[in-house]
């Protein structure tokens, strides 16, 4: 017997619904054929780890610094690709909850936002991350899109000084554990920014830049500060079942963070963040917007006039 029209629409309907819930139990990485041999994160580690919106819920004060002088310092990674343990490349960079929220609360707050890389090309993101249905979000990447697509190189930042940024924001990404870690610019920042007790913001793998204050030293100025950050036993094990990453990373953020000295407060991802004098740090996405109120109230309260 012919179907009628109805029938066929529906079948068709069925088949694409099945093909939807194949795909998202998908745990293979998926390729990015920008690249010989690397991969994005799964369908199935996105419909677990990615959602269209945050949980940005307002600014915790509209209190803000009316001045011209105080900004904030931004270290992008400009890194693509991380080279993992078993040959692949991973598809990584900044990712963009964990920088655009902050920053958010940050800039609401009145102080100014310079972007910078290392070498002064364009911030990379893990555009797979993005809540494309999030307002806050969206605001924060319109009003810094330029400056991530054309940012100030470091060393330049550093030349020209340091005196009038009051904090330094590191955002998360794995893209953070490439470069930033192994960078004297980096290291030279740093120095700064603790000597001066400005405030060092990071979360999740941003924390992994806090490597480049003990290069070339017998011990790291952050030993014996306590911050939260992304677990190892995340990335050594769900993040490699579920096909989040293509395969081990080359080193574990944590294991190296504690041979330095420091304390990790956290050993799972629940959105914790932590304050240990200047240093405010997340553990991942989901610290995103309670660090930048964090952030932004730590602003005010040491540089709001």
């Amino acid at each position: 017997m012919a179907q009628t029209s109805d029938q066929q629409n529906q079948h068709a309907q069925e088949a694409l619904q099945d093909e939807d819930r194949q795909q998202a139990e998908d745990r293979s990485p998926a390729p990015d054929h920008a690249e010989d041999g690397a991969f994005f994160p799964s369908p199935y580690s996105l419909s677990q780890y990615t959602a269209p919106t945050t949980d940005f819920d307002g600014f915790a004060t509209d209190e803000a610094y009316a001045g011209d002088r105080w900004k904030v310092l931004v270290i992008a990674t400009a890194e693509r690709y991380m080279l993992m343990d078993n040959g692949t490349f991973f598809s990584t960079g900044n990712h963009p909850v964990e920088t655009l929220l902050p920053l958010h609360h940050m800039a609401h707050a009145g102080y100014g936002i310079d972007i910078a890389t290392i070498d002064g090309t364009p911030a990379k993101f893990e555009w797979w991350a993005y809540p494309s249905q999030d307002a806050a979000v969206a605001q924060a990447w319109e009003a810094s899109r330029a400056d991530f697509k054309a940012p100030r190189r470091l060393s330049d930042v550093i030349a020209d000084g340091l005196e009038d940024y009051a904090a330094v924001f590191i955002p998360g990404g794995h893209g953070a554990m490439n470069a930033l870690p192994f960078s004297a610019e980096v290291q030279e920042a740093l120095d700064f920014f603790l000597a001066e007790d400005r405030l060092i913001v990071s979360l999740c793998h941003g924390p992994a830049a806090f490597r480049a204050a003990g290069l070339g030293r017998s011990s790291n100025p952050f030993a014996g500060f306590a911050i939260t950050a992304f677990p190892d036993a995340l990335d050594f094990g769900a993040n490699l079942e579920i096909g989040y990453l293509p395969g081990p990373m080359p080193w574990k953020l944590g294991e190296a963070l504690r041979a330095e000295g420091l304390t990790i407060l956290n050993d799972d991802m629940t959105g914790q963040t932590t304050r240990d004098r200047n240093v405010l740090t997340g553990d991942s996405p989901l610290a995103a917007n309670a660090l930048g109120k964090e952030a932004a109230a730590a602003l005010l309260e040491r540089f709001g006039s």
